[in-house]
């Protein structure tokens, strides 16, 4: 199947278009003509091959939704025209221990990933900032006409990424939750935070940034470089999510838990983390990590968001700003989420 989208051909050149093959779908395949791609800021650590092992040439993203342009013969919850979605997975083992339990994305035999990874037979496989995209049924997820499409698609990363772990640690009524960093990813984590009740601390290094934390759900704003406001709150929080992907001062969170509280890290810095005994043996610190939801969840998720009428804060742009995209991301300028509009992708 022939295929058209922006590819790098290795860690220091740019986004490019790229003409390249996808497999010819078979009986279990859904085939989604892409709309609307976000940008992640994993599709630049992988870009730039900042995390290691990065394939080139890379057509990234994994935050896609369109319409569905064909199925399979044995494709039963999908038909042409519907609204779909493909995230961050595409292939994983379905007999292991965890995938049996709904865990798809800590398949025993690894989570092959939209792009930048290899299937179980060896094909590369190639993401979002393309035309279309083919991918099992079973990975592929049903999207509410309800909701802004565009706004949808960084539901599918930076949204479960952040719903799984605050449904794990059941966060709800009656909670005190910390949300370090406002962005892409911070930003759904205190919307979601917000909407399941809980009372909700957004910790920020920008003073710029309060009043949109209190617009988005914040019941309060700490500026994370006031020492005295942080030791204020030590010692009360019960779960932290922490959505910052630069090196920074992990003891300082752990030390604002109270007895059996948990801070879990969403956000990837590119560098190991230091972390003192005493913030964890302390009242029983928990430090955790979690990465995006399975395919039940993410589902799950994306019909809260339908109820609850939960998108993401985009900004809107075409092919031709990937660049200028990539360096706004990583100088953290954006609110909060860009998403690639598929009609300015031009073969």
């Amino acid at each position: 199947m022939k295929s058209f989208g922006f590819a790098a051909q290795s860690k220091t050149a740019p986004l490019t278009p790229f003409h390249f093959d996808r497999r010819e779908p078979g009986p279990d395949d859904v085939v989604v003509a892409i709309d609307y791609c976000g940008i992640c800021h994993s599709d630049i650590h992988q870009v730039r091959d900042e995390w290691g092992g990065s394939m080139y040439p890379m057509v990234p993203g994994h935050e896609i939704v369109g319409r569905v342009s064909a199925v399979g013969s044995q494709v039963t919850g999908f038909k042409p025209g519907d609204l779909a979605g493909v995230g961050v997975t595409v292939q994983t083992c379905m007999a292991c221990e965890n995938c049996k339990a709904g865990a798809e994305p800590y398949c025993t035999k690894g989570m092959v990933g939209t792009y930048n990874a290899k299937t179980y037979a060896g094909e590369v496989t190639y993401g979002g900032y393309s035309d279309v995209i083919v991918a099992p049924q079973h990975y592929v997820y049903t999207i509410s006409p309800e909701l802004d499409l565009a706004a949808v698609a960084p539901l599918l990363c930076a949204g479960i990424t952040t719903y799984s772990p605050l449904r794990h640690w059941k966060v709800g009524p009656n909670k005190k939750v910390g949300v370090v960093g406002l962005g892409g990813l911070g930003h759904m984590g205190l919307k979601f935070a917000h909407a399941m009740g809980a009372h909700v601390v957004q910790f920020t290094t920008s003073e710029s940034k309060a009043a949109d934390a209190r617009r988005l759900g914040a019941d309060e704003v700490i500026l994370s470089k006031d020492e005295s406001a942080m030791a204020r709150h030590a010692g009360s929080f019960d779960f932290i999510l922490d959505c910052v992907s630069a090196t920074h001062d992990l003891n300082a969170y752990l030390n604002l838990l109270r007895l059996d509280g948990t801070l879990c890290l969403v956000g990837l810095p590119d560098h190991p983390q230091a972390v003192a005994p005493f913030s964890l043996v302390t009242n029983r610190h928990s430090l955790s990590g979690s990465m995006i939801g399975g395919m039940k969840e993410t589902q799950e998720m994306l019909d809260y968001c339908a109820e609850q009428k939960i998108v993401a804060d985009i900004e809107l742009i075409g092919y031709d700003r990937l660049e200028e995209a990539y360096d706004r991301v990583v100088k953290g300028d954006v609110k909060y989420r860009f998403v690639l509009d598929g009609k300015t992708l031009k073969r």
